[in-house]
């Protein structure tokens, strides 16, 4: 994998305490895919500012200067499995979140946000 590609978030999340979920900005109600903590951790710091290396870099610093043995390798496992998800997007670049990634759903302006998503979306095709 290669750590200096940036990595950003690539889904609609809530965010209810400490639990981040994954949410459909359309049917918000609708059950929500809890992410572990791990996969929560990442994506939080998914904000397309900041390198793998970067990342792999500010983890140890959470552990009072006792981090797990594994940790460099369950952060990579985790960033492979969002990234196969498309949770979670990889770039050679700093990338800009679109408004309707950058803060939790109960932060958003949800008509805002519904219409620069479909723009985006309008966009692509």
């Amino acid at each position: 994998m290669d750590t200096k590609q940036y990595f950003y978030r690539n889904v609609i999340f809530s965010k209810q305490g400490k639990k981040i979920s994954i949410v459909d900005i359309h049917n918000p109600k609708n059950d929500r895919e809890e992410l572990e903590p791990w996969f929560a951790m990442v994506f939080q710091l998914a904000d397309g500012q900041h390198t793998l290396e970067q990342l792999l870099q500010f983890m140890p610093s959470q552990y009072n200067g006792m981090p797990p043995e594994n940790l460099r390798k369950t952060i990579v496992s985790v960033v492979e499995r969002m990234t196969q998800n498309r949770i979670i997007m990889l770039t050679e670049k700093q990338t800009e979140l679109p408004y309707y990634l950058s803060m939790p759903y109960e932060l958003l302006d949800i008509e805002k946000a519904k219409k620069e998503l479909a723009k985006d979306r309008a966009d692509l095709n």
